[in-house]
């Protein structure tokens, strides 16, 4: 065998890890979201209350990842990562026994956003440190779609779950994934030194990466991302539990059954979403998918009293167009950023977007209260737009900077 040929063959190797790692790590982001309508009525929770506890977890997700990404300048990304899923599955733990109410709830899911912010942009940085630099982006789509099949994997668990033995045995169980994502990665990945590690903060400077127009406009794009992402992402499988029950016909599969298709069928976007931007250009195809995601997702919202299968099959459209376009930003993120200022580079990338992810939520449950309530056809189809004006606003800035 050449060395070329070793050298990609391991690349596979070490993507499918990655990627099987990831998975078993995304059950905590379906911890709250597959409940949510359960919760919100034994803990009587408003809308935006329900917002809040879905965008806890975006928050500690954001206050942590300066720190976790940024110490992969410094330390193997590796270690990061398994002492990240460790973090995870105990806030996951404390949700499910401990929490009873709006900050208790609040706290457990931001301990659990907390350990994800040290999991999936470090486990990006695991790959990015042991792959060579002109391996071309093919395993970075591969590694940022996996973030929705396991998401898809976690939903359908935890309905499964959910169903069995009550939410709160559900989410303990859950928190089995990312304890076995620790284990995989410990055992099965060697270590390797970061570049520059003696030159690197714990805390990264921004200063040196925003000095990159490339880099700021990436950031930018993957927050209203993620905006869009964490905002539909939250409140899709009680969006999906009214719109069934407008259905004049009996739905063939239950809430989190069918937000798990809706997010599983959006991964593909993904990877060939990054195939395209390859061939008509990274920059004008992010503007394009941002441009139709802004304008679907008030064709799906105006859907909640259309027949299930309709509903379903615009739901799965609209998260096609909001997938399309993320391992694109992620993949010209990387190849942007100079080596030495990855990790920075991956903190403020990761703090943007998740950042948006926390608000996105709560503002979410705001519209839905301000325009009539969960009960109202019209206030889902306004909530709902909340997601996608940030993108029709970056595609308009975005296309007169190009």
């Amino acid at each position: 065998m050449s060395a070329s040929a070793g050298s990609a063959s391991a690349t596979v190797r070490l993507t499918l890890l990655m990627c099987s790692a990831e998975v078993l790590g995304m059950t905590s982001l379906a911890a709250f979201p597959s409940f949510l309508t359960e919760l919100s009525a034994l803990w009587s929770l408003s809308g935006a209350e329900a917002g809040f506890i879905g965008g806890a977890f975006f928050f500690g997700y954001m206050v942590a990842v300066p720190f976790l990404s940024g110490a992969t300048d410094r330390v193997d990304a590796r270690v990061v990562f398994v002492l990240s899923n460790l973090l995870m599955a105990l806030g996951m733990a404390g949700f499910a026994f401990a929490a009873s109410g709006l900050w208790s709830g609040a706290l457990f899911q931001a301990v659990s956003g907390a350990g994800l912010a040290g999991c999936y942009m470090p486990g990006l940085r695991v790959l990015a440190d042991r792959v060579p630099h002109d391996a071309g982006t093919r395993h970075i789509a591969f590694y940022t779609s996996s973030f929705g099949i396991g998401t898809s994997a976690a939903l359908l668990v935890a309905g499964a779950l959910g169903r069995a033995f009550g939410w709160q045995h559900a989410v303990a169980l859950m928190a089995l994934g990312p304890l076995m994502a620790a284990a995989l990665v410990w055992w099965r990945i060697g270590e390797v030194k970061p570049p520059a590690a003696h030159e690197a903060r714990w805390l990264p400077r921004f200063g040196p990466v925003l000095a990159h127009p490339r880099v700021r406009t990436l950031v930018s794009g993957y927050a209203v991302h993620c905006w869009e992402l964490f905002g539909l992402r939250s409140w899709l499988v009680a969006f999906i539990a009214f719109g069934w029950t407008l259905s004049a016909s009996t739905p063939g599969l239950t809430p989190t059954e069918a937000a798990a298709l809706v997010m599983l069928l959006g991964q593909p976007a993904s990877i060939l979403g990054n195939e395209m931007a390859g061939k008509v250009g990274r920059s004008r195809w992010i503007v394009r998918v941002m441009f139709a995601s802004g304008l679907m997702c008030w064709l799906a919202g105006a859907a909640v009293g259309a027949p299930w299968w309709l509903l379903l099959a615009l739901l799965s459209l609209y998260n096609v167009t909001v997938m399309a376009d993320s391992a694109s930003l992620t993949a010209g993120l990387v190849h942007s950023a100079p080596p030495a200022q990855r990790g920075a580079a991956m903190a403020l990338y990761s703090l943007g977007g998740f950042g948006a992810g926390f608000v996105a939520p709560l503002v979410f449950g705001a519209a839905l209260d301000l325009s009539g309530g969960t009960n109202t056809p019209l206030a889902w189809t306004v909530a709902f737009g909340t997601l996608g004006t940030g993108c029709l606003i970056w595609a308009l800035f975005a296309r007169g900077e190009r």
